[in-house]
């Protein structure tokens, strides 16, 4: 069982007074589950992973892998693979000598490293190119050699620090869907790093969205997009990012009313909105949920009007960009043979199931008392 506990993680710089880099991260990653750590830049992600790595001290907290507490256990000694965003490829050694040299420094048996550095070259595509050196390959075949010198360890736990990150739009689609492959086969504990929300959403069993350091939000990538935990979330999981309007709250339970947009809120009951009267909160609404046709928001649909400042075709689709009066703009995510001119006025019609709300001041989510049945269809 390859279970990896991080109690209460802290990472500071200096002194104990310092620069807190990691906060009071406290996450449990099953054993066979594929963890992302998504965030910004500087949110301490890299960070949490170089400390499960071995890589960076432990400023407090407890760090466990198997049950087994690693806080002082030099990172030779933690049975853990790292893969890099820089490859960190031998320049001067062949893809074959690349993959077998962990295995040589650990003195496993030739025969037994013969076997291992076939079988994963056959895996990754990599069969036919044991004899070149790393700079006669392109940046995919570095990268499926850099997880191959990984998969060859057979360890306990795999860590990836955004291992993407350097690769073409169309090679990253395919070694992504590598990695998912190898996961499932492998069916290892696997921890990767990304500031890629479509990376998160795709490979990760579950994320753990991280913001200044501390851990925001935990769950299933449907889970943690349909039912964010605040604004951060509900901004940054999602392309486009959701639309967030800073309103008042009605003063009597019904719609929410704010010059160009009105918005229904049955979703939440009566006392509760009207404990809400009268102070600002946010109304989030996700760009795939807004329509230029009115009857695909039902009879109790919601309508925010504003003028087009931006038309984007796709192909697969078109994003409006629309300017609300007030001060606030929207996106929404519309068929590509929609037809829209700059300058235009529209209406942007949503069904009242698709309304979030959230405190302005907190950024909390304010939970609904009523779910939305699709979104409740839709999670794991």
């Amino acid at each position: 069982m390859a279970v990896v506990r991080l109690d209460k993680i802290c990472k500071r710089y200096g002194n104990a007074a310092g620069p807190v880099a990691v906060d009071n991260v406290d996450v449990t990653i099953n054993d066979g589950e594929f963890m992302v750590l998504l965030g910004p830049s500087g949110c301490g992600k890299s960070t949490t992973l170089r400390m499960i790595a071995g890589l960076e001290t432990i400023s407090s907290g407890t760090l466990s892998i198997d049950g087994r507490v690693v806080n002082d256990v030099p990172a030779k000694d933690r049975d853990i693979a790292m893969v890099f965003q820089s490859y960190a490829l031998y320049p001067h050694m062949s893809v074959a000598e690349n993959l077998s040299f962990g295995l040589k420094r650990r003195r496993t048996d030739p025969a037994e490293i013969e076997r291992r550095v076939r079988e994963t070259a056959a895996l990754l595509g990599l069969d036919g190119l044991l004899a070149r050196k790393p700079h006669a390959l392109s940046g995919g075949q570095r990268q499926r050699v850099a997880l191959g010198r990984a998969m060859v360890r057979e360890p306990m736990v795999f860590l990836f620090d955004e291992p993407l990150s350097n690769l073409d739009a169309a090679l990253r689609v395919n070694t992504r869907n590598e990695l998912i492959k190898q996961h499932h086969r492998l069916g290892s504990t696997m921890i990767y790093v990304t500031h890629d929300q479509v990376e998160a959403m795709t490979m990760g069993t579950r994320i753990c969205v991280m913001n200044g350091g501390r851990v925001v939000q935990v769950g299933a990538p449907l889970e943690v997009y349909w039912e964010p935990a605040d604004t951060f979330v509900a901004r940054f999981l999602g392309s486009p990012p959701m639309n967030l309007f800073t309103v008042r709250a009605p003063a009597e339970a019904g719609a929410l009313e704010a010059g160009a947009i009105r918005a229904p809120l049955p979703r939440w009951r009566p006392d509760r909105l009207g404990a809400l009267a009268g102070r600002e909160v946010v109304l989030g609404l996700r760009a795939e949920d807004l329509h230029l046709d009115p009857a695909a928001a039902g009879p109790e649909g919601g309508r925010i009007r504003g003028r087009v400042f931006a038309v984007e075709p796709l192909g697969a689709e078109t994003l409006l960009a629309v300017e609300v009066p007030g001060g606030h703009e929207c996106t929404a995510r519309l068929p590509r043979h929609i037809r829209a001119r700059v300058g235009e006025t529209v209406d942007l019609h949503f069904p009242a199931s698709a309304a979030y709300l959230f405190d302005a001041g907190s950024g909390l989510a304010i939970p609904a008392d009523r779910p939305d049945a699709a979104r409740a269809g839709a999670l794991p």
